[in-house]
């Protein structure tokens, strides 16, 4: 009897350990489930975030490209524009220079060229005697010389009916040719 209770104890025992064991291994295995699941979607949202940094890296080094550019056009754009202002000072006093003095009367008489002189005054910021004297025979012939507070530089070529003038101040010659200095492309 002794011994049938031994058995049935270790019977008992060893049902208890192998339900045991199966209860554990259940619960393990869950375990391991929930761990791998846990796992996965720690993967998937880390592979997330780093897609979605990948994307805005690349937008910001995109962004950067476009600035960097931009940043160059315009530096370009303002180089450009100190030329050309640099080259509209330049012109202008060159301009004024040649509008003085005996070119004065030089330019005068060429622009009379061809024309009846007696239809036409030179509109000047100031009557000269050296003028006058540059211009002698043209003021024989009929031409009029009269000062013009508008012209700072060079001279008008007026028709004396009123009818129109022909502008070679300083002023007018550089309006004329500055929109050449203007649309000059330094690349």
């Amino acid at each position: 009897m002794e011994l049938q209770i031994q058995n049935l104890v270790s019977s008992i025992r060893k049902e208890g350990i192998e339900a045991a064991n199966k209860e554990a291994e259940a619960i393990i295995a869950e375990a391991k489930k929930k761990a791998d699941s846990i796992v996965a979607d720690a993967k998937a949202e880390a592979k997330q975030h780093k897609d979605a940094s990948e994307k805005e890296i690349s937008i910001l080094k995109e962004s950067a490209v476009v600035n960097a550019e931009q940043a160059k056009r315009d530096a370009v754009l303002a180089f450009k524009s100190e030329i050309q202002a640099e080259f509209e000072k330049l012109l202008a006093a060159d301009v004024r220079k040649e509008l003085s003095g005996d070119s004065l009367g030089k330019l005068i008489r060429a622009a009379l060229t061809g024309e009846d002189i007696s239809k036409y005054a030179a509109e000047v910021s100031e009557v000269s005697d050296a003028l006058k004297g540059e211009l002698a025979e043209e003021i024989k012939n009929g031409l009029e010389i009269r000062p013009n507070k508008a012209v700072q530089q060079g001279f008008r070529l007026a028709a004396k009916d009123g009818s129109g003038y022909f502008d070679c101040s300083d002023e007018g010659i550089m309006e004329i040719l500055m929109p050449y200095f203007r649309n000059l492309d330094f690349q």
